[in-house]
Formats: C-alpha cells, structure tokens, sequence
C-alpha cells in the first residue's frame, strides 16, 4: 500500500491491521524460543500483547523518543479513535493508548517499513522479556 493510502485509513482500521501483524510476531518469537503449548503459548503471549502491556511499551517508547514525528502522529489517530466497542478487561485510557500503539504497527506494516516494524518489535519484545526475567 502506498503511504498515502494508508494516510486516509482512519485510526481504527490501522490498529485493526497492526494488532494482527502484532500477534503474529509474538507467536512465531514465542515458538521460536521453544514454546509449544498452547496453553502456555496463550498466558506468555498475553504479557505481550495485551491492552495494558501495549499501553506501557507505548509509554516507553514516547518517553525514550524512540518514535518518529510522523510515527506519533499515527499514535494520535489510533489513540483518538471514535472506538464503538467497549474495552475488555481494562479501562479506558488504556484501551486507547493500545489502538495508538497497534496503529503505529499497523501503518508501518501497510507502507512496507518493515525494517523499521522490526527495530519497534524487537524493542518491545525485549522490554516485555527485562520485565519477565
């Protein structure tokens, strides 16, 4: 997709796209460390990605300045999104925060940066495993 398609998708629809590649990074990080059980996969893969554990990689990552002018940007729109669903297991802000998140990947997937989707998961990956450690 070219960057200015994905400039019109509105906040929701590139969080929609972002919280899958998301999920899929984590689950073949996590098969590749060994894991095959689903059950374990399932609760390891939740310290990942989950509402609240997405929400504080974002925070981290705004608060280092590890993202780009126009990655905050996307941030914003995810963040700021009219969401017509109601948030499971969390609260508002934190829901939020979350979209913004998955939509930064998102955007990143969809104009084929994957250099620096990578540099971002990566970053994430590690800052969830310091804490599980």
């Amino acid at each position: 997709m070219k960057p200015k398609d994905a400039e019109l998708l509105n906040g929701l629809a590139l969080a929609y796209m972002g919280d899958a590649v998301y999920e899929q990074y984590i689950r073949e990080y996590l098969l590749t460390k060994g894991q095959t059980k689903p059950n374990q996969l399932h609760r390891l893969a939740t310290n990942y990605v989950s509402a609240k554990a997405q929400a504080w990689l974002i925070d981290e990552l705004i608060a280092e300045e590890k993202l780009s002018e126009i990655e905050l940007d996307f941030f914003k729109r995810g963040r700021n999104a009219k969401s017509y669903s109601k948030a499971k297991n969390t609260d508002g802000s934190t829901y939020n925060k979350s979209s913004g998140f998955e939509a930064v990947l998102g955007y990143l997937y969809l104009t084929q940066q994957s250099v620096r989707l990578n540099e971002i998961i990566n970053e994430c990956i590690s800052k969830i495993d310091s804490t599980l450690s």
